[in-house]
């Protein structure tokens, strides 16, 4: 049976150095396998947080307003937009863009709220033909969603959480809504529901109604609305598609898309994905410098048995391959307690929430999480390339070393 020397001798000195307290290798060993692990656990766990807020406040904001929205050309950028005439020749045209999944109407109109002691600025979004509201669904903490498809209008109302607990409003209550215009008018609405998205720009002044009470409001007929909102498969296509609806919907029209709308936010995401990056490279930099500093005292350590082995005729190839093989074994172990650690850390906090954060800052309750495991892969695959590269300059050390001088070494 053919014996891989190198390989033999390489196992040997780990299992011997395990357990030596009296050289300098031995701890370091381990605390080269826990930098390894703690470098590929954090740039793990990183990602994946990343990932999951991106995917969380992108997914609350489309969930609100969809990919893109379609609306009148106007500089005036208030809560009484001009309305644009719909027909179904200019949705058939938009459906059928590659890339689009569907398209729903809607309206938006200013308006003040009063309850028995109070009064608070409010902005009604009307919603009709293909809403689906299933964002909405999925973020009520109370009552459900109006029937968005009813024959006849529907005098019901969805709330958020924050306005009902400032006016102590519960589901089933009536709300009682003005809107400033000549003349004046006045709305009497339902509570059907209560929801809660963590995004405050929505949830401090939003309220979800019938688009026909908008409509006849503003004395619009049944084709008129405030815009088209415009949901997509696949969001790295987003500038492509809206460029595509701008060539064929009128000049008067104009589409932006959900980045546009939201530079702040969406700036602040890439702020995040910058930070992420910059804690990636300063985490392989340690591994490196943790895995270099082993390799080159494990080299002086056995300086005297590299010369005994280059007497016995070992070339420094196969020499190279001893130490090679140690810091192999040790990027391994390192990557294998990294990942378990991180994966398991992931599947936790994506399970029970147990990591919160303020809502107010951070747009959502708790630490999100979301895995992808390609990056995961990818990660290892780097990190256990770098590391070996970053190696191979300090391993070459064992060709300049005399075997007379290095078996007198001691």
């Amino acid at each position: 049976m053919f014996l891989n020397i190198e390989r033999f001798i390489a196992f040997r000195q780990i299992k011997g150095k395990s357990g030596n307290k009296n050289k300098l290798s031995g701890p370091l060993y381990r605390i080269s396998i826990l930098a390894i692990s703690l470098s590929v656990a954090v740039m793990i766990v990183s990602l994946s947080v990343l990932d999951g807020f991106q995917h969380e406040i992108t997914s609350k904001v489309i969930g609100f307003g969809a990919h893109i929205q379609l609306t009148k050309y106007d500089n005036n950028n208030s809560f009484e937009p001009q309305p644009i005439t719909v027909n179904g020749d200019y949705l058939n045209q938009i459906n059928k863009i590659p890339g689009v999944s569907k398209t729903s109407l809607y309206a938006i109109k200013a308006g003040i709220m009063k309850t028995n002691d109070e009064m608070e600025g409010v902005i009604l979004k009307g919603v009709g033909q293909g809403f689906e509201g299933a964002f909405f669904k999925k973020n009520l903490v109370a009552g459900k969603l109006f029937n968005t498809h009813s024959v006849n209008k529907n005098d019901s109302i969805l709330i958020s959480k924050k306005i009902a607990s400032k006016f102590n409003l519960n589901v089933h209550d009536k709300v009682v809504v003005y809107f400033i215009q000549n003349p004046a008018r006045v709305r009497k609405f339902v509570i059907s529901g209560i929801y809660n998205t963590g995004l405050e720009d929505f949830d401090n002044k939003y309220f979800l109604c019938d688009v026909r009470h908008i409509q006849r409001l503003n004395n619009w007929d049944s084709t008129q609305f405030a815009g088209i909102e415009i949901s997509i498969n696949d969001f790295k296509k987003l500038d492509l598609i809206t460029a595509k609806i701008n060539e064929i919907i009128p000049t008067e029209w104009i589409a932006s898309s959900i980045t546009e709308q939201f530079p702040q936010l969406f700036d602040w995401l890439k702020l995040q994905d910058i930070n992420v990056q910059v804690i990636i490279i300063l985490m392989t930099l340690v591994a490196i410098v943790y895995m270099v500093t082993d390799l080159l005292i494990l080299i002086l350590e056995n300086t005297r048995l590299i010369g005994i082995l280059k007497a016995l005729g070992m070339s420094n190839a196969q020499l190279q391959k001893v130490f090679l093989y140690q810091v192999g074994v040790i990027v391994g172990k390192g990557l294998l307690y990294g990942n378990v650690s991180a994966i398991s850390l992931c599947i936790l906090q994506s399970k029970f929430h147990f990591i919160t954060l303020d809502e107010t800052s951070y747009y959502i309750s708790y630490v999100p999480i979301q895995m992808n495991w390609g990056m995961i892969l990818l990660v290892n695959f780097t990190t256990f390339v770098v590391c070996t590269l970053a190696l191979m300059l300090p391993s070459r050390h064992v060709a300049k070393i005399s075997p007379l001088k290095a078996i007198r070494y001691n």
